[in-house]
């Protein structure tokens, strides 16, 4: 008797829960794999969802408690390097009478922990299971983890992020098998261009409830998104020379504090400093930031998802909710808008070069509800939704029609799931003639 379709889904980050809640909807056997101890661990700062991944969500269970977690943005506000206002936009309202909902920002961690609570069972994530290696067998892979233990499936998904595992481990077996397949320059299509002091700190009523407030600067910016119980808060900062995402630097809580020196003046409103901001922090660390798309999504029966395959700047909050669509649809065409139009932004906010900083002095001085507020609802709500599920009931409206709904149908709205790179039989082929689609896969019945 054969074995069932199973999948081990690497990594239990953004993607690969939203992964979990799909295949458990769907049915289909899967372990996720996630090598820390704990799920949501404390770490980063901010996530934003979007309307269109929210409505996805909702299809999953997951919309209701996630508003209950999040206060929705009021304001938009753009502030120069004095601290003088540049704009104050009602971005947000326009959102949210174009798609029905707001945008929610949330600590990443409370995401993170909303999307592992709601899973309808929670038994299939288990901590502390780092892999160590894959083998492609005749009717399958094993997964082998540091700790001897084995996993089996159909396919592995790999949703470990930037410095992913097993897309290392997928370009070894591409070598092996398909030698040249994937040129030493996609092995290295991801560069570290930024580095970012991120972190969380208390309330900051000057900074409004819940306002966005983004400062231009030369060679840097600052974004800070304010909630009713914490402040997040990110300095962007081109490096002089970028340099490959795989030539690691890790830096120490000594060079955040060096690094903040130097910002500590900046104002984010009249009467708050970012000195005082990071003097008060909860938690504050220096990362790196990379960007990058790779062109091979999968290799015999492993594909990948989410930052281990692109990666973009946050400053308009997009890589969290393109990860998620990456278990939905296609997906090359929007990735690279998004990672485009992420890159552009930092450039522009950063104002980096003459070009930029005319970008800076033109964006607040455009029209609300202008021509780059309609190209953001174009992008929202072409997103994609779950063409196997239902449950759209009871989603607020506006007035703006889905894409999918104006064309009579979602995504394989008259179809039923598959997983990506598919059966268990025959994925190779399937995956190629399906690029860049990663799951569910939806055919027509």
């Amino acid at each position: 008797m054969a074995s069932p379709f199973r999948v081990i889904v690497v990594g239990a980050g953004v993607s690969g829960l939203a992964a979990s809640h799909c295949l458990q909807k769907a049915g289909i056997e899967h372990v996720v794999l996630e090598r820390r101890s704990q799920v949501a661990p404390p770490e980063g700062a901010s996530i934003t969802i979007f309307p269109q991944v929210l409505r996805a969500l909702h299809q999953l269970g997951c919309y209701e408690p996630l508003t209950r977690a999040a206060t929705p943005h009021d304001r938009a506000w753009t502030r120069w390097a004095d601290g003088s206002v540049a704009a104050n936009s009602g971005l947000y309202d326009y959102l949210r009478e174009n798609h029905g909902v707001d945008i929610l920002p949330l600590e990443r961690r409370k995401f993170l922990e909303v999307m592992y609570e709601s899973l309808p069972d929670k038994s299939v994530v288990r901590t502390s299971a780092k892999i160590k290696e894959i083998n492609h067998l005749a009717d399958g892979v094993e997964v082998t983890l540091s700790d001897g233990t084995t996993e089996r499936g159909a396919m592995v998904l790999g949703c470990d992020g930037v410095h992913s595992t097993v897309r290392s481990l997928m370009w070894d077996q591409a070598e092996a098998t398909s030698p040249g397949l994937i040129p030493a320059t996609e092995k290295t299509a991801f560069k570290t261009y930024w580095k970012c002091l991120i972190g969380i700190g208390p309330p900051a009523p000057s900074l409004g409830g819940s306002d966005s407030t983004m400062v231009h600067n030369t060679g840097y910016s600052h974004l800070v998104l304010a909630q009713p119980h914490c402040t997040f808060f990110f300095v962007f900062f081109l490096l002089d020379k970028p340099f490959n995402a795989s030539d690691r630097v890790h830096y120490t809580d000594e060079d955040a504090e060096a690094l903040a020196a130097t910002v500590a003046n900046d104002p984010l409103s009249e009467s708050l400093t970012f000195g005082d901001l990071w003097k008060r922090r909860v938690r504050g660390a220096l990362i790196s930031l990379e960007e990058g798309i790779l062109e091979h999504w999968h290799h015999g029966r492993i594909a990948l998802a989410g930052d281990a395959v692109h990666k973009m700047t946050p400053n308009i909050a997009l890589g969290g909710n393109t990860a998620i669509e990456d278990i939905i649809s296609e997906r090359m065409a929007r990735i690279r808008w998004a990672t485009n139009t992420s890159g552009l932004m930092s450039r522009i906010q950063a104002q980096t070069t003459l070009l930029h900083r005319l970008g800076a002095w033109l964006l607040p001085r455009l029209p609300d509800r202008g021509a780059a507020d309609k190209l953001l609802a174009d992008y929202i709500r072409a997103g994609p939704r779950l063409g196997f599920l239902g449950g759209m009931d009871g989603f607020p409206r506006g007035r703006l029609a889905w894409n999918d709904e104006r064309e009579g149908g979602g995504v394989g709205a008259t179809g039923r799931l598959l997983l990506t790179v598919g059966a268990a039989l025959g994925v190779a082929a399937l995956a190629s003639a399906t690029r860049h689609v990663l799951f569910p896969l939806v055919v027509s019945a």
